[in-house]
């Protein structure tokens, strides 16, 4: 009952009329003492009076009782980054508790409840034992189920399916992933081409532009991620990795998303160079590695989404688009510790040890991991 604000809520409506809680008493047919108890939050009315309560100050129940259902944009994405430097620095079981609370409070604030289920998929690797990463990843898959089953939303439905299915394939359930998402859409439908035909028809170029860099920008980093996960099942056929391996490489380069999007570029040279390692080969390894320490330590963070010279109408889409604008699902602070992890604990790496090369990388990364 603490989050009902109904005593502030009746002192503030009250006073902007210039009425009296005699004269409020008399209209509800109450005495002024229950009133007075309602206005201190020492009671609260019966629930059969707060229709009239309403109509009586011409505002709705939930303005009545201080209820807020819904979280604003703004609210969400500084909520977001609050939590995020909480699940890196705090007890996980305290900030998952708090967590918690506020899903309850906002059940049917569906872009919240997607955040914090996203936070609990990122973070859950933190979590620790088995048991506590499998609790986080099922009460993720629950939130990420319950706003594509219940939102009227339905880019974020789609969102929400995307991330129940990797909660589940995080669980080791493929079928349930399968189960989920059935077929993919390969029917290579696009709408920044009509879109952009008609801004363009409209004498809107710079929307038509804007449209279209938008799709470049999606589409890139979608490519690159589908080749980071074809170069794992390449990993039998030397040559098709090294092609594959290549062909990403080529991507990156020819958009620049060392720079653009530095986040897509660090797990597709981690995966270069463990899959080199496993072929044998210690020179693209070493080449690859050398290139992802170059990047990591080159002053990339704070990481954040954002545009360049080329993508030059990015950055307004970025910010009234996503839902956390140009921000990170995850803090600084626990992106640069698994940018540092991801090679110094990776046993793929080991046999690389007495290579100075290497121990050069290694001191570089752990100095990553430490900043603050």
């Amino acid at each position: 009952m603490k989050e009902i604000n109904l005593g502030v809520v009746l002192v503030e409506n009250r006073h902007r009329r210039g009425i009296t809680q005699d004269e409020l008493a008399s209209y509800l047919g109450v005495s002024k003492a229950a009133v007075s108890k309602w206005e201190t939050g020492a009671t609260y009315p019966d629930i059969a009076l707060l229709p009239q309560l309403a109509a009586y100050f011409n505002i709705s129940v939930d303005e009545l009782i201080g209820y807020e259902p819904q979280m604003t944009k703004e609210q969400i994405r500084s909520l977001h980054r609050e939590l995020s430097q909480e699940f890196s620095t705090q007890p996980m079981e305290q900030v998952r508790g708090r967590c918690r609370e506020i899903a309850r409070k906002y059940y049917s604030c569906f872009p919240l409840l997607y955040q914090i289920g996203s936070l609990y998929a990122n973070y859950s690797v933190l979590a620790g034992d088995g048991d506590a990463v499998k609790g986080m990843l099922e009460e993720a898959g629950a939130l990420f189920e319950r706003v594509r089953t219940e939102t009227d939303d339905v880019d974020l439905a789609k969102q929400a399916l995307n991330m129940e299915a990797l909660c589940q394939l995080s669980l080791g359930n493929p079928k349930g992933v399968l189960d989920l998402l059935d077929e993919p859409d390969c029917s290579m439908t696009s709408t920044e081409p009509l879109l952009a035909s008609a801004y363009q028809l409209l004498g809107n170029p710079k929307e038509a532009r804007r449209i279209l860099q938008v799709g470049v920008f999606q589409h890139t980093v979608v490519i690159v991620n589908l080749l980071s996960i074809y170069l794992g099942l390449c990993l039998d056929d030397a040559s098709t990795f090294r092609e594959t391996g290549r062909r990403a490489l080529a991507v990156v380069d020819a958009f620049g998303l060392d720079s653009l999007h530095p986040a897509i570029m660090l797990p597709l040279l981690l995966t270069i160079a463990r899959g080199s390692m496993r072929q044998g080969d210690r020179g693209q390894a070493l080449e690859t590695l050398g290139r992802y320490t170059e990047l990591a330590t080159s002053g990339i963070f704070p990481l954040s989404l954002h545009g360049d010279a080329y993508f030059d109408l990015l950055d307004g889409w970025l910010e009234s688009t996503l839902a956390l604008g140009d921000a990170m699902p995850r803090s600084q602070l626990t992106m640069r510790k698994s940018a540092a992890e991801a090679v110094i604990a990776c046993g793929d790496f080991e046999p690389l040890g007495d290579d100075a090369r290497f121990q050069g990388m290694i001191e570089r990364l752990k100095v990553l991991g430490e900043e603050r």
